[in-house]
């Protein structure tokens, strides 16, 4: 009895562990790799923040264009599937839902900010 138990729960963890993978193409950027990135004019990276609109207004990353989480299926022809994509949100979740959409949908460069506007928020207080 006890080892279908065991093996139910091996199957739970790896089913959790698999649905938490990143999807192909996709790889997380922290804020300090964003940092540099958008320091270097020649990166042509495409980025897409994908919060509701007024939590764009409340504050943004200067360069960001706001395609929400929703829009994203009707809207994602307004990007280039062959440049590269950076995704962000307040914390992670929603662009990594994002991240995980461009990428089954043929983008085939796609970061996702890691911890979001709150991780680049927390950088700007350490560098400063």
């Amino acid at each position: 009895m006890s080892w279908i138990w065991i093996i139910a729960v091996m199957a739970i963890v790896g089913l959790w562990a698999w649905r938490s993978l990143p999807a192909k193409g996709v790889r997380p950027i922290s804020a300090e790799e964003l940092k540099n990135l958008l320091r270097d004019k020649r990166s042509g990276a495409q980025l897409v923040d994908v919060r509701e609109p007024s939590e764009f207004r409340g504050g943004h990353i200067q360069g960001f264009k706001n395609i929400p989480l929703g829009e994203l299926p009707n809207r994602s022809a307004e990007l280039d599937k062959d440049k590269p994509v950076i995704v962000m949100c307040r914390s992670g979740a929603r662009s990594a839902r994002a991240a995980k959409w461009l990428a089954r949908h043929g983008f085939r460069d796609v970061r996702n900010l890691t911890g979001g506007i709150m991780a680049w928020n927390a950088a700007k207080r350490r560098s400063s």
